[in-house]
């Protein structure tokens, strides 16, 4: 009974990771075909197809798509770690209130993600809460346009991200040692130096966590960008979807998530990597 509980792990990412991603890598090296499915897999009798691969390095939209992500997927991270790290740490230090913020921040996962998503465009939309609160403070005549652009989007990816940025730096803050603190303010440390050079160290494992949570699932997201970004916003989500479905060309779509999946790798093994040496 033992042996076969040791296997189930081994079983579970076979059945939800590997094959998966096996399947993917096939599909990446498939050819597209008319019919149902819309590809010709390499034992077909053509072999492998390199060719959608080789598409991504040569042609710009494809990689225009993939540096959007990234830079994208980074702001997002950046944001939402300037946002949660006083609010991880405020949450850890707020005492009996610990509990109540610490529901305030988990809130947003009680409702439905379109849910909040269409609140935002009823709030950033021209006829909107925040055009109609600025017309009648005498501030605009017409309509500013705040939906379908860049800023709107990466508000809503904030937005959905931060409770997952919030969670390690809280984490990490309720175990830190506030004796270290007050030895460095006996030693005549101003509060910004002590939290420089006593606290930072100590949240730098858990701010590194923090980016990565939100970084890796905005590089690809697809739902937000397509409700509140830009129309011309070509992001990798976008562009999965667009050659799944309305071009199918799964072959193409498979090797573009091959190629982020191997992008966002790289990160994910510099942070075991310095995780390691720390």
């Amino acid at each position: 009974m033992k042996a076969l509980l040791r296997l189930v792990p081994g079983l579970w990412l076979t059945l939800l990771v590997a094959a998966p991603l096996a399947l993917v890598a096939v599909l990446a090296l498939s050819w597209q075909a008319d019919g149902v499915p819309p590809y010709e897999p390499p034992w077909a009798g053509q072999g492998l197809n390199p060719d959608n691969l080789r598409l991504l390095l040569e042609d710009p939209h494809y990689r225009d798509s993939l540096l959007q992500s990234l830079v994208v997927a980074a702001l997002t991270g950046g944001l939402c770690l300037l946002l949660a790290a006083p609010m991880g740490i405020g949450i850890a230090r707020a005492g009996r209130w610990r509990n109540v913020l610490l529901a305030a921040v988990l809130l947003p996962f009680w409702t439905g993600f379109l849910i909040r998503i269409g609140a935002w465009i009823g709030l950033l939309r021209d006829e909107g809460w925040i055009n109609a609160v600025l017309r009648a403070l005498g501030l605009t005549q017409d309509p500013i346009p705040l939906l379908y652009t860049d800023g709107a989007m990466l508000l809503g990816m904030v937005h959905a991200y931060l409770p997952f940025a919030v969670l390690p730096i809280f984490a990490a803050a309720t175990r830190l040692d506030p004796a270290l603190e007050e030895a460095a303010a006996d030693l005549g440390a101003t509060p910004g130096h002590s939290f420089l050079t006593v606290t930072l160290p100590q949240l730098l494992p858990a701010l590194a966590a923090a980016f990565l949570l939100v970084f890796i699932p905005a590089a690809g997201e697809y739902v937000i960008p397509e409700l509140l970004g830009p129309p011309d916003a070509t992001l990798v989500g976008r562009v999965v979807f667009q050659e799944f479905f309305q071009n199918r060309d799964w072959p193409v779509a498979s090797a573009l998530a091959l190629a982020l999946l191997a992008l966002l790798t790289g990160p994910i093994l510099l942070y075991q990597r310095l995780g390691r040496a720390g």
